[in-house]
């Protein structure tokens, strides 16, 4: 899950609310800005070259093995130069590892999803479409009158095979976007629930009944004005 937005104390709000939001259970990791990646057995696998003699000399070997999909990458400026920035070299390195199952929660410099796609793309990052594919959700920040909000919703949707095995690289889909006229969203996350109850591996109907749960529970939690701890 990638948030795009000006650096602000509201992204870093938001980010903490997402890390709040994740199971029991997971394993968070939140790389310092010169990271070495000794918690990242494949980091050399994915392009890493360490830097630093000692750990060069034990070995990835050395690192005890994690389950990937256990385990959440908490990044608060990707591809940022900053004290708590992924400088374009670990960007790529993260950004590779989805690949094997890791998962993501990162903020970025940008105000909508192609400027998010321009930033991992091109120079220095260079990341190329089939990984910037695994991206996943992708929420666009942005300002309104009672301040700031998330304004869009996109589902970038990892490569497909069809019948014959031939790859597909779908279009991200538009989940949904805020209505500055109307003060609500306008939701089109319809025609892509049956695509997200395969990948997560329940029928659509569940996955309906869990969004409304979910939606629900967020819905009371705004109207007590709870902020933090339960």
């Amino acid at each position: 899950m990638l948030v795009a937005g000006p650096s602000s104390p509201d992204r870093d709000v938001f980010i903490d609310a997402l890390v709040e939001l994740l199971p029991s259970g997971l394993r968070l990791v939140e790389p310092a800005a010169d990271d070495d990646f000794a918690w990242l057995p494949e980091a050399v696998e994915l392009g890493w070259r360490r830097t630093r003699p000692n750990l060069g000399a034990v070995g990835p070997a050395a690192v005890p093995r994690q389950d990937p999909s256990r385990t959440v990458i908490l990044v608060r400026d990707l591809a940022g130069d900053g004290p708590v920035g992924a400088a374009a070299d670990r960007a790529r390195v993260i950004i590779r590892a989805l690949a094997l199952g890791y998962r993501l929660i990162a903020a970025i410099e940008g105000p909508d999803l192609e400027a998010v796609f321009a930033r991992l793309r091109g120079e220095p990052v260079g990341a190329d479409e089939d990984e910037t594919s695994r991206l996943g959700l992708v929420l666009a920040l942005g300002e309104v009158a009672r301040g700031p909000r998330v304004l869009a919703a996109h589902y970038v949707r990892p490569l497909a095979r069809d019948l014959h095995g031939h790859v597909q690289r779908l279009a991200p889909a538009v989940l949904a976007t805020w209505s500055t006229s109307t003060d609500t969203w306008d939701h089109f996350a319809w025609g892509v629930v049956p695509e997200l109850a395969e990948r997560l591996g329940v029928r659509p109907v569940e996955l309906e009944r869990e969004q409304a749960r979910r939606a629900a529970v967020l819905a009371s939690t705004a109207r007590t004005g709870v902020s933090g701890g339960a």
